[in-house]
């Protein structure tokens, strides 16, 4: 099974303050005992290291990049990945929805992945099966 994996799991696992860092860390055990393969796309990285350095510290971006990042495939976000993003934030009409959400959507559409290890909600708005079930 593939598994795309969001920064809101990223923090969940390295923030041990997080309100989910406990499920985020029994989820990550099962995944990584799992045949499954870890997605996830440049956008994602790219806000998991800022909001890790910016709210936990540079130790935390260490971590990230020496024992997270590895394990992945990187989807890396082209014009038309970002274009197809962007229109999902305006046709949304809401403030909450992120660009890197939408990117992420479409990724996992065009990619045929069901599955996302992510404790934002929006995963299940856009019929994505959340891991761990809430």
């Amino acid at each position: 099974m593939t598994i795309f994996v969001d920064t809101s799991a990223f923090y969940a696992l390295l923030d041990g303050d997080d309100y989910h860092h406990a499920a985020a860390t029994g989820e990550w055990e099962q995944l990584l005992t799992s045949n499954a393969v870890l997605v996830t796309n440049a956008f994602v990285l790219g806000e998991a290291m800022a909001l890790l350095q910016h709210r936990i510290g540079l130790d935390a971006v260490q971590a990230f990049l020496e024992d997270i990042y590895p394990l992945f495939r990187i989807e890396w976000v082209d014009g038309t990945d970002f274009e197809a993003g962007a229109a999902g934030v305006l046709s949304a009409q809401r403030r909450d929805l992120s660009l890197v959400d939408c990117v992420s959507f479409f990724l996992m559409r065009r990619l045929g992945i069901r599955h996302a290890f992510a404790f934002d909600q929006h995963f299940n708005e856009q019929g994505f099966h959340c891991l761990p079930p809430s």
